[in-house]
C-alpha cells in the first residue's frame, strides 16, 4: 500500500503535442519502507483542477499566516 508521494523540486514539463503535463515524483512511499520513482501525467482538465487546488491551498496557508490571500 502506498502511503504518500514526494514531489521532485523540478519544473512541470508540458508536452503540447500529447496535451499532457508531467510532474516529476521523487518517490512513492510504501508501508514496508520501499519506494518507487515515477511521474504524474496530467491532461489539460486535470492540470486545471490541480492548479485550482494548489491556489486554494496556498491562499489558506497565507491566510493562516496572517497575510492577505
Amino acid at each position: 500500500m502506498i502511503t504518500h508521494a514526494t514531489a521532485v523540486r523540478r519544473d512541470i514539463t508540458d508536452n503540447h503535442g500529447e496535451q499532457q503535463a508531467t510532474l516529476p515524483i521523487a518517490s512513492l512511499h510504501r508501508l514496508d519502507g520501499t519506494t518507487e520513482i515515477t511521474t504524474l501525467v496530467l491532461d489539460p482538465a486535470q492540470l486545471e483542477v490541480l492548479y485550482a487546488q494548489m491556489d486554494w491551498a496556498l491562499g489558506m496557508r497565507e491566510a493562516a499566516a496572517g497575510h492577505l490571500a
